[in-house]
């Protein structure tokens, strides 16, 4: 019975020990935010990307062998990946070749049969890859369905894949071109 005594003696002198050490006037301390929420106000610091005006110009060149070569300017990121297509009015045969931008700028080529290209209408098209197959720092400008694409060359995709660019230009190959009242580049040997 003794050893009992002790031990509720111990007990309760401990429960006035903790219960002496309470402070009831001081404020308790405030709870951290959740992660989320820090990292929220952090996401609406940021800011959506510009969007981007698109703007692309071709030059085409007739080689000594009347094959074409296709350059031209673009504002496009770098490495943004393109299909260039040159296509002949007359027959619809098409010569296609991909590249890439580099420096603001693109080259294919060279277009046409190894007999080189007959004279007449010809439609050159260049095209961006959708934006899902683009390089990441590509999709950072123009965002992950071609969304931050801006101006009158943007078009939306046939399979809904987002927005790409699309440019064409009309040009006729040859001395005498035949006569035309479109606005067309002559390219002549």
């Amino acid at each position: 019975m003794v050893k009992a005594r002790r031990g509720i003696a111990l007990v309760a002198g401990l429960l006035l020990l903790v219960g002496c050490n309470e402070q009831p006037d001081e404020p308790a301390p405030a709870p951290e935010p959740a992660r989320h929420e820090a990292a929220t106000q952090a996401g609406d610091t940021a800011r959506e990307p510009e969007p981007l005006e698109v703007v692309v110009t071709t030059h085409v060149e007739l080689a000594s062998d009347r094959r074409l070569m296709v350059t031209g300017e673009t504002n496009l990121p770098e490495d943004t990946r393109l299909q260039v297509v040159v296509e002949r009015e007359l027959s619809r045969v098409r010569w296609q070749s991909r590249t890439a931008v580099t420096g603001g700028e693109f080259r294919a080529g060279p277009f046409g049969s190894g007999s080189g290209l007959p004279d007449g209408g010809y439609i050159v098209r260049v095209q961006s890859s959708e934006a899902s197959v683009q390089p990441r720092a590509v999709q950072e400008v123009m965002g992950t369905r071609g969304e931050h694409l801006a101006g009158e060359l943007v078009t939306q995709t046939r399979h809904g894949l987002g927005q790409v660019t699309t440019y064409s230009r009309r040009f006729l190959v040859g001395s005498e071109p035949r006569r035309t009242r479109d606005q067309v580049d002559v390219v002549e040997d």
